[in-house]
């Protein structure tokens, strides 16, 4: 499983606003939907086909106020 400071491909900043930390991550959750909308067919004729259970989304632990909307 990849940690933080394992994603060779991307460089991520490292101080960033709340805003922008917000920002970033709603780009990301849109990207995600879009790739999985785009590859739908393929995904589901995949996960169907082979043993591999899907992925569970990563939850987000927000510590005791972790039932607020993020955003």
């Amino acid at each position: 499983m990849l940690q933080p400071n394992d994603l060779p491909l991307i460089c991520l900043p490292t101080e960033l606003s709340d805003e922008a930390a917000a920002n970033l991550v709603e780009f990301l959750h849109e990207l995600t939907e879009a790739i999985e909308r785009h590859y739908f067919a393929q995904l589901r004729r995949h996960y169907s086909a082979s043993d591999i259970p899907r992925p569970d989304p990563p939850s987000l632990d927000l510590g005791p106020a972790s039932s607020d909307p993020p955003f």
